[in-house]
Order: C-alpha cells, then sequence, then structure tokens
C-alpha cells in the first residue's frame, strides 16, 4: 500500500468506527480486551481510553515505564486538537516534531501512531483511545483492532498492510 492508501484507509476507520455510546462500561470492555490481548501475545502497552474531561480506563502491562504513560498524554493532545489519529498525522507530515510557529509544543504534542479518535453516533468525537508501548503502526492497529473487535468488524476490513 502507498502512503496516499493508507491516509484513505485511516480517514475510512475513522469515519466508520464509530461508538453507539461511550461510557465507563464501555471504556472497560474495550479496554480490558486490550489488556487480555497483550497478556496473552506478551506485548508491553499502556492503554487509556478517555473522553475529553476524564479517564475512563488505564491499564500498563509489564514492560513499560512512566515514558509510556508521557507519550500517551502528548498523542491524546494530538488527537484533540487535529482532530484525527495520531497515525495519520505520521502519514500526512512525517514524524518530525512540531515547530514552535505550530503553535503546538512538542513538550505537550507528539506526532506519533497509537492515538485515535473517538467517535460517537450524534455526538462526533468525544475522546480517545491511545495506545503506547509497539512502534507507532502497531500501536494504531491495536487500537483499530479493538474497535473492530467491539463493533462487530472484520479487522481485515480495516486493517492497514504489515509496515
Amino acid at each position: 500500500m502507498s502512503k496516499e492508501d493508507d491516509i484513505a484507509r485511516v480517514k475510512r476507520q475513522e469515519l466508520e468506527l464509530v461508538l453507539p455510546s461511550l461510557d465507563e462500561g464501555v471504556a472497560f470492555e474495550v479496554g480490558a480486551a486490550i489488556r487480555k490481548r497483550a497478556v496473552t501475545e506478551g506485548l508491553s502497552l499502556v492503554v487509556d481510553i478517555r473522553t475529553w474531561d476524564r479517564q475512563l480506563f488505564f491499564s500498563a502491562t509489564p514492560g513499560t515505564s512512566a515514558d509510556n504513560a508521557e507519550w500517551v498524554r502528548r498523542k491524546v493532545n494530538s488527537v484533540r486538537r487535529f482532530q484525527r489519529a495520531s497515525y495519520r498525522l505520521v502519514l500526512e507530515r512525517g514524524e518530525e516534531p512540531f515547530s514552535v510557529q505550530s503553535g503546538a509544543d512538542p513538550a505537550d504534542y507528539v506526532i506519533a501512531g497509537g492515538g485515535f479518535p473517538l467517535r460517537v453516533h450524534g455526538a462526533g468525537i468525544i475522546g480517545s483511545l491511545t495506545i503506547s508501548g509497539l512502534p507507532g503502526r502497531r500501536d494504531h492497529g491495536v487500537a483499530v483492532d479493538a474497535l473492530c473487535d467491539h463493533l462487530g468488524r472484520d479487522r481485515h476490513d480495516y486493517a492497514l498492510a504489515e509496515g
């Protein structure tokens, strides 16, 4: 797949992987499924699910550190500000830090995969699902897989090619 194909696929993920609702129960269900996958597959990752006003789920598996939570914070900020998956920012802009002129201070914003906007029917983007611990494309893939599973969608229809 080309970069343009990947961008189109991520845009489709963002538009079609829409939750009917988001509350503590949904966040726990999705987050616990990601944690179970991480433990089963031996993945070191942090998962964070939140609305813009508060965190609903957080988990860390062995091999992660405080750095992962910091990456999550910066990815969440990027998703919220730019209203798109943080991996789409990577595809569109590259992984160079934001410039000072952008107003997106690299201490608070990052261009790295793993942050995914949570869109709710009738409400728009109200939060994010963020993964940190794997390479950015894989962080993104874990988030997309979890949303597909939760929504009963075929992962293969939404997955990016191995890269």
